[in-house]
């Protein structure tokens, strides 16, 4: 209760923060909102990832074809080559593993949050929230009765202490005029009567400003059951948003350690075992074997004359003059000419990798008094129109010696001795 004489200090008290403040249930009620706003960044934040899991993903797939071409082109070989491309190997697994991370994010974290905010909110046709306008109009419900109690107070308090505060300013005037000889009796008298009266009506707010005092101190109780259990409901709204965020989360970590994935150790583990397995000694042997001394080499011997082997060494070697020489192709041969093969040296370059292979340098030696019959519309640095071009028209050509086709697709022809 209120005693004591009247501190004019008292009468501004500093405003609190409190909960219990009317209005600050408001902050309980914003949380709500909050939430449903928390729940779209969260599905922001797991898209973003998402596509960053899958733009590397789609890099390693792109980096492991590109060097995977690049080692098979090269010059490397044996078993150091196959631990090289088991890195490009390693890239796509893990680029496989990486874009399961972003399904994993996309069809279960992603959709699980989706839902959950779907099934938690419901949209109002007015707009906001049902569960937010609920919680709203609970609080109001529980603080009315005790709002109103509180406005009461305030101004019953408000009456006391205007009363305090007149009973003072008349007391002050009385005091005043006691030592002022010109205040006469009758004037005395007033001011005294105005003393009493302040003090009475100065007594009869203090009473009704305690009775208001009262009867809010009584609602009190009741004011907090109310205001306590609207709160305890939109507690156990959030705690069950913060236990599915934390659950939520545990989904989005388990789907980026990729170190708990069985998969991801073994793919390390056979990389590791591609890389050790591979022999310095091995690769070396095989070079030597394949492309070194120790290659196979029919050493010149001593041999016998045999015709059917002249015979066959002769076709040989001239089937061997028109693969060296330059191979015309859609050449029409004048009547009684067949085609001779144009003066030069043909090379062939091959690479395999997997088996052994050797290449000699053939050449076609021929007598200064040979000549190669011009092809009209070319020269011998391949400038003006190619001849080989299947758009070329056909040239008459001259054989330069006998020969007797020995295959189906192969030409019998003269030589012609015509300058």
């Amino acid at each position: 209760m209120m005693s004591g004489p009247y501190n004019e200090s008292a009468g501004q008290e500093d405003a609190t923060d409190s909960f219990w403040e009317v209005g600050n249930y408001k902050r309980a009620v914003k949380r709500i909102d909050d939430g449903h706003r928390l729940f779209n960044d969260l599905m922001n934040c797991i898209q973003e990832r998402a596509k960053i899991e899958k733009s590397y993903s789609q890099q390693l797939t792109d980096w492991s074809k590109r060097w995977r071409q690049l080692v098979d082109k090269g010059p490397q070989y044996g078993t150091v080559e196959s631990a090289w491309m088991a890195v490009m190997t390693e890239a796509e697994k893990v680029s496989e593993l990486h874009q399961e991370v972003k399904n994993g994010l996309m069809n279960e974290d992603f959709e699980k949050v989706k839902n959950w905010q779907k099934d938690s909110y419901h949209k109002q046709m007015m707009g906001g929230f049902k569960e937010t306008k609920e919680a709203e109009d609970g609080f109001k419900k529980a603080q009315k009765p005790w709002s109103k109690k509180l406005k009461e107070l305030e101004t019953a308090k408000k009456t006391y202490h205007l009363a305090c505060k007149e009973e003072k300013v008349a007391l002050t005037r009385e005091t005043n005029s006691k030592a002022d000889a010109s205040v006469t009796a009758d004037q005395q008298k007033k001011l005294s009567d105005k003393v009493e009266k302040c003090k009475q009506e100065s007594l009869k707010a203090k009473e009704k400003y305690e009775k208001a005092l009262d009867e809010l101190s009584k609602c009190t109780p009741q004011y907090m059951e109310n205001m306590e259990t609207v709160f305890d409901t939109c507690q156990q709204f959030e705690d069950k948003r913060l236990s599915f965020l934390r659950e939520v989360l545990l989904d989005i970590k388990r789907h980026l350690n990729l170190t708990e994935n069985q998969i991801y150790a073994t793919v390390y583990r056979d990389l590791e075992g591609a890389i050790t397995s591979a022999s310095a000694q091995e690769d070396l042997k095989w070079f030597s074997n394949n492309h070194g001394p120790g290659m196979h080499m029919n050493w010149p011997q001593f041999e016998e004359y045999n015709p059917e082997l002249t015979h066959m060494i002769s076709k040989r070697e001239k089937t061997k003059k028109g693969v060296d020489g330059i191979t015309l192709t859609h050449v029409t041969a004048a009547p009684d000419h067949a085609v001779a093969p144009a003066r030069g040296r043909g090379s062939v370059s091959s690479s395999d990798k997997n088996q052994a292979y050797s290449s000699q340098d053939q050449s076609a030696e021929w007598s200064d008094d040979e000549q190669v019959a011009p092809i009209s519309g070319s020269d011998t640095n391949g400038g003006g129109p190619n001849p080989f071009e299947e758009s070329a028209k056909g040239v008459v050509v001259r054989a330069l010696y006998d020969y007797d086709g020995q295959e189906q697709d192969e030409l019998t022809f003269k030589a012609d001795n015509k300058q």
